[in-house]
């Protein structure tokens, strides 16, 4: 009987030992000065904004569902698992990129203006993506420069995270994305939500 179980039980220690050492591999990367982690916002149903919605008014547009708000929370959790203890969150104005960011329980989320969507004026995608890669390149910059850099991670929108990268992803779905000296992506690897 042991000797069973301990067949039964072998790859399953195989595999947690595989899990263990790809848990870091995400932290890892993301503590070097070369990596970002892009998120799109969780679970928000629908397609862009009512008319006449306001930035300054979350009633007004698209927001997270409870199924996105569990989403939010549980990529929080999977992010801990990796072994990311610490990160300084960026996000866009918009209300579902704010409280997905503020539901994954790192610091205080700050609002960059380089994340905001540009979905509804399609033509600045181009300038916005530019000012995207130059507000990257500074924070990388920055980090290179601190005793204990913290990883970074940008909630944002699908237009955006398309624009960087080329690449269509769902909502609450993350890129890790390694980028140059000019904040342009030039590898990346998708992490699909841990709660689909």
């Amino acid at each position: 009987m042991r000797n069973i179980l301990t067949l039964l039980a072998a790859p399953l220690l195989a595999l947690c030992g595989v899990w263990q050492v790809h848990a870091g591999e995400l932290a890892d990367k993301l503590s070097s000065a070369q990596y970002v982690l892009l998120m799109r916002h969780a679970l928000a149903p629908g397609v862009g904004d009512p008319p006449n919605y306001s930035l300054q008014n979350c009633a007004t547009q698209r927001n997270l569902d409870a199924k996105g708000r569990q989403q939010a929370q549980a990529t929080g959790n999977w992010l801990r698992a990796q072994g990311v203890q610490a990160a300084d969150v960026y996000t866009s104005v918009w209300c579902r990129c704010k409280e997905t960011a503020e539901l994954l329980q790192f610091q205080t989320p700050i609002v960059e203006p380089a994340l905001g969507s540009f979905f509804d004026e399609m033509h600045k995608g181009p300038q916005q993506t530019q000012a995207l890669q130059k507000w990257i390149a500074a924070q990388l910059l920055n980090k290179t420069k601190a005793q204990q850099p913290k990883v970074l991670i940008l909630v944002t929108h699908h237009v955006n995270i398309y624009g960087l990268v080329g690449e269509n992803i769902g909502s609450g779905d993350m890129v890790l994305a390694q980028v140059n000296a000019q904040g342009k992506v030039v590898g990346y690897k998708l992490y699909p939500s841990p709660l689909p």
